[in-house]
């Protein structure tokens, strides 16, 4: 999308903000001499010599795709104002072959000199956390944040720190590294909710996906008092109209994300997969894959806020179709930044492994960014992705000048 100017924001930084790039700063194409899977590292923007993205795996992943994604990381670190540029890292490999560990293992070695110095990575789909981090162990790299702890002062002051953040138990029995960005969508979503004037117990929700991020989103949203009356995987759709029992179902899912269907409990129907788009609710939250939103099944959907879990889940052509119905999609650069941006929280020292910290940044930061997004489409007819955009180019001036401190 091409950059405009908006006369009306007036307070420029101090610095001034990178031109957006329409071409990516750098292409990597990787093939496995043993299996033909074939991995694609994508840097969109570099600043300080660094840019952030994580890692997906998935059958028939693209350079298309890690293209889009990366463009989106390069986004969501400049509306976040993080002193980092953008990439993605993607391999066109089924995640639940067993030989997915060792096609990982050789892509990270294959790129090591952009993992050692400039590219700091984490879990994304296909990819959990644990499963990285113990490719970069065997590496000698420690920890997948690797690029940006070798330039602190005391690294392992810094990792230690950085494990004891990822590790923290929250409520729920979960990590604060697994949560913390559906957290962050939950809240886009309670955002949401504020701004059409409901209360969580009058919200609705339908679920694409729950994996980590729509697993995480699914269930602050049901102890926000919501009511997801669909989730779905890739085995189909649950429905209860009252509202699912969402912990119950997060119990029931395996490695992948995928609930039991011989343990479900009383009350829930079962539907074709394709049914949580056309859900009558009030947001939809697509937290599975990219594209699951395209102009074929635009008219499907009847939710009245899209607020975007997985990275570029809507085709630019579904969106323009989606707010032309008045149907508003809040972006993934800021709907599901939450786990990059605490990650570089937890970087740079500003958050510990203290949970309550960390959520209580998250939550205000993220019903800031989306009341200016919505603000922004009620007033002056803007699209959420537009007043992103906003946003992200008019970074603040500490995430434009000067070296990354990581103390």
């Amino acid at each position: 999308m091409t950059a405009q100017t908006f006369p009306d924001i007036s307070a420029a930084p101090a610095a001034a903000p990178p031109v957006r790039r329409t071409e990516p700063y750098m292409r990597l194409q990787w093939t496995d001499s043993l299996t033909g899977a074939v991995g694609y590292l994508v840097v969109h923007t570099l600043r300080a010599g660094l840019a952030t993205g994580g890692t997906r795996m998935r059958a028939g992943c693209s350079l298309r795709e890690v293209e889009d994604l990366a463009r989106g990381m390069a986004d969501k670190t400049a509306t976040f104002d993080l002193p980092v540029g953008g990439a993605k890292g993607g391999i066109d490999f089924d995640p639940k072959d067993p030989r997915a560990i060792g096609v990982l293992e050789r892509f990270c070695e294959a790129m090591r000199p952009w993992l050692d110095m400039h590219w700091v990575t984490a879990e994304d789909l296909g990819v959990p956390q644990h499963l990285i981090d113990e490719v970069f162990e065997k590496l000698g790299l420690g920890q997948s944040y690797h690029a940006a702890i070798s330039r602190a002062a005391y690294p392992a002051a810094t990792l230690e720190r950085v494990r004891s953040g990822l590790n923290a138990a929250v409520e729920g029995g979960f990590l604060l590294g697994d949560v913390i960005g559906g957290y962050g969508v939950a809240h886009a979503c309670l955002a949401a909710a504020v701004w059409r004037g409901r209360a969580p117990a009058e919200t609705t929700v339908a679920i694409q996906g729950i994996g980590t991020m729509g697993g995480a989103a699914a269930y602050y949203l049901h102890e926000a008092g919501m009511k997801v009356t669909v989730v779905a995987d890739a085995a189909g759709a649950l429905y209860c109209p009252d509202g699912l029992d969402i912990p119950a179902l997060l119990d029931l899912r395996d490695g992948f994300g995928e609930v039991d269907r011989t343990r479900l409990p009383a009350g829930v129907e079962q539907l074709p997969r394709a049914a949580v788009l056309s859900a009558e609710v009030d947001i939809l939250v697509p937290a599975a894959i990219s594209y699951a939103i395209t102009p074929d099944n635009s008219f499907d959907i009847r939710a009245r806020v899209i607020v975007e879990a997985a990275n570029a889940a809507t085709t630019p052509e579904a969106e323009a179709m989606l707010a032309a119905r008045g149907v508003p999609v809040l972006p993934d650069f800021v709907a599901n930044a939450g786990a990059v941006a605490w990650a570089w929280w937890l970087l740079l020292g500003e958050v510990d492994d203290n949970p309550d910290t960390s959520f209580d940044r998250l939550r205000t930061t993220m019903h800031s960014k989306v009341a200016q997004l919505l603000a922004a489409w009620a007033e002056e007819g803007v699209t959420p992705r537009e007043a992103g955009h906003r946003l992200a180019d008019e970074p603040a001036p500490s995430a434009v000048s000067g070296p990354v401190v990581i103390p």
